[in-house]
């Protein structure tokens, strides 16, 4: 699987994913993003205009916090029901 730049703000963040969000978690991986890294792209799928996340919810807040305006991710299928 390819990894590419993704726009952090053609992101969106669907409510189930929102759920989950821990912002306690956000200020360490920023620091650990710093220093290391990116070790872990996101999964993305395409939408209308946007890219839907799927999976990285954390590690694209704490590259917000860092001021990035790109993060690495790949590019999912949506699930045929």
């Amino acid at each position: 699987m390819r990894i590419v730049d993704i726009p952090i703000a053609k992101i969106y963040v669907p409510a189930s994913k929102k759920k989950t969000f821990d912002e306690s978690k956000v200020e360490p991986l920023a620091e650990d993003i710093l220093e290391n890294g990116l070790h872990s792209p996101i999964y993305v799928r395409l939408g209308k205009d946007r890219y839907v996340l799927q999976e990285g919810l954390h590690r694209v807040e704490a590259m917000k916090l860092l001021g990035e305006t790109l993060i690495d991710g790949h590019i999912v299928q949506a699930r045929k029901a």
